[in-house]
């Protein structure tokens, strides 16, 4: 009988040391969500009282419940799906447009310095135009419809992206290369092994940030003559003086746009696993 107590010991042992670490990861995980939940909840119960004191009118800034009820008959009645729907399709195609565009272009620019010198100093003066500026544009060329507003949000999402990997790419330590072509690596093989990998997290960041311009450049597409999605509600909500309706687009922008943004840094936290990092207090 000690003899299998004595067995079962170092397995009883592994099973607490299994269960306490699964408790503390399930802490770790949870942890950011109650935190990132504090301000907002804080600002939404103000304001619900706020409003309800008459602190602020109701024509000017609805309560948070009166706004919760015009998402909740959009939804009830099906339009609001194809708001959603529509305006996370042109983000999603202009974001891939843009991002290849930026990639194939960043690449040549970072890899060759003649290329740098051809295309940079356009690049960077197409950067200072206002995105309004390219509306008019854009509809001349190609009308009111699908191809304006997706070449409208590819724009956006192609600068920062561009900036990114070309300076990810031309900023990638010489030593490091240096020590590749002493092991012998070739081209492909530097750049494969070396170049892209130290380059990455610059590119990654590039892309959150092209798809927060995306979300916003996705708002003066649809100022285009749309009939639908979120920032036809927009304009639909000033000439029909609904400021719910206006502040439930706005709202929904910013969770469509963090959930998407998530995305992306959960893809960027696994893709970078192998760094070093500084762990925040």
């Amino acid at each position: 009988m000690a003899k299998h107590e004595g067995e079962l010991a170092p397995v009883l042992v592994n099973r607490k040391s299994a269960e306490k670490k699964k408790a503390q990861m399930k802490k770790s995980q949870l942890q950011p969500i109650f935190l990132g939940s504090i301000l907002p909840i804080i600002l939404i119960v103000s304001w619900e009282g706020l409003s309800r004191l008459g602190v602020f009118p109701s024509y000017q800034l609805p309560a948070p419940s009166a706004i919760l009820a015009t998402i909740q008959k959009m939804a009830q009645d099906g339009t609001l799906w194809g708001h959603i729907g529509i305006t996370t399709y042109r983000v999603f195609a202009g974001f891939v447009i843009g991002t290849v565009t930026a990639v194939i272009l960043g690449s040549l620019v970072g890899f060759y310095k003649k290329a740098e010198y051809l295309f940079d100093p356009l690049i960077q003066a197409f950067r200072s135009i206002p995105s309004l500026a390219w509306v008019p544009l854009f509809i001349l060329w190609m009308g009111i419809g699908e191809p304006s507003k997706v070449t409208m949000i590819a724009v956006g999402v192609f600068f920062p992206v561009y900036l990114n990997i070309a300076s990810g790419i031309a900023g990638v330590d010489r030593k490091l290369i240096e020590v590749g072509k002493m092991y012998g690596l070739n081209t492909f093989q530097l750049v494969r092994r070396v170049i892209l990998p130290a380059s990455l997290p610059s590119f990654l960041v590039g892309l959150r940030s092209g798809l927060g311009l995306g979300w916003m450049f996705v708002v003066a597409s649809e100022l285009m003559g749309a009939s639908q999605g979120l920032g036809y509600l927009l304009v639909l909500g000033q000439n029909t003086l609904s400021p719910e309706t206006i502040i439930a687009s706005i709202i929904l922008f910013a969770i469509i746009g963090k959930l998407s943004d998530w995305i992306l840094k959960v893809i960027e936290k696994r893709a970078l696993h192998w760094q070093d990092r500084l762990v925040k207090s």
